[in-house]
């Protein structure tokens, strides 16, 4: 993974210390050294040093000969998070919606080709994929990823489905690129998106796009449900309306929180 950067100001050991990090995930929650070097690219000494780095500052530590991460690690993802102020303002509203629905609903935004999950209310069900805050799919094979993907213009669509996936799931066959750009014309139009059973096995689900102030699509909320419970047409029928009631709440309190008269100021340290 190291060695990608190309601009005078790229800071290769920065990179390479990222690269640590998300090697772990909720299948390698604990690695040895050598799978560390495996994972990321790395000679075995380097991988210590950056190993060795991330524990002195809290976000890795040491056990029974393996590394974990750290709950450190969760400032990183929720600072971003935070900064948006947009959790705050659709949790209330997710759990509502989970409330009516009895199903699960969940809020990502578009990272490359793949969709990242950055809120999420739940109802305890099983399904054939676990998910959770960061997990990554393949952006063309859920719903809230193709109602990112249509958000796109035609340059930055076409550099997002160029990037490879870093879902770590199995190999989909290839997508019908026709097929797609007529998939995502029809969810443009109409506003929402279905995904039935393209990403794993007994998952549907429907999507519908989350908007700033400016009216820009900045990330999608959707409701999932098991195939065997529920039908495309209970979940279009009944769900969707719900969803796109709540997206719209959503969106127009994100817009009044960004139009907040709100400034902050640096104290004074020398007065009084």
């Amino acid at each position: 993974m190291a060695g990608r950067g190309t601009g005078p100001d790229f800071v290769e050991a920065l990179a390479r210390g990222l690269d640590v990090l998300s090697c772990f995930d909720e299948r390698h929650p604990r690695m040895t050294l050598t799978e560390v070097a495996a994972a990321a690219g790395l000679a075995r000494p380097t991988a210590r040093r950056l190993l060795l780095t991330l524990r002195e500052l809290g976000y890795v530590r040491a056990e029974d000969g393996a590394f974990a991460l750290t709950p450190r690690v969760l400032r990183l993802g929720m600072a971003y998070v935070g900064a948006l102020g947009l959790w705050d303002i659709a949790r209330p509203h997710m759990e509502d919606l989970v409330a009516r629905t009895g199903e699960s609903s969940s809020m990502s935004q578009l990272d490359g080709g793949d969709i990242v999950y950055m809120a999420r209310a739940s109802v305890p069900k099983i399904i054939t994929l676990r998910v959770e805050i960061g997990t990554r799919f393949p952006a063309p094979r859920t719903s809230q990823g193709k109602v990112l993907l249509a958000a796109l213009d035609a340059d930055a669509l076409r550099r997002a489905l160029a990037e490879p996936s870093r879902a770590g799931l199995p190999t989909f066959l290839p997508l019908d690129p026709v097929e797609l750009e007529e998939e995502l014309l029809t969810v443009r139009a109409r506003g929402w998106a279905l995904a039935d059973e393209e990403l794993a096995p007994g998952i549907r689900s429907v999507a519908v796009p989350v908007r700033d102030g400016a009216g820009a699509v900045r990330a999608a909320m959707n409701v999932t449900v098991h195939a065997a419970e529920t039908s495309v047409d209970v979940l279009v029928g009944e769900h969707l309306p719900r969803l796109l009631r709540t997206a719209g709440e959503v969106s127009a309190e994100w817009a009044l929180w960004q139009s907040r008269p709100h400034a902050e100021v640096a104290a004074d340290r020398t007065a009084g």
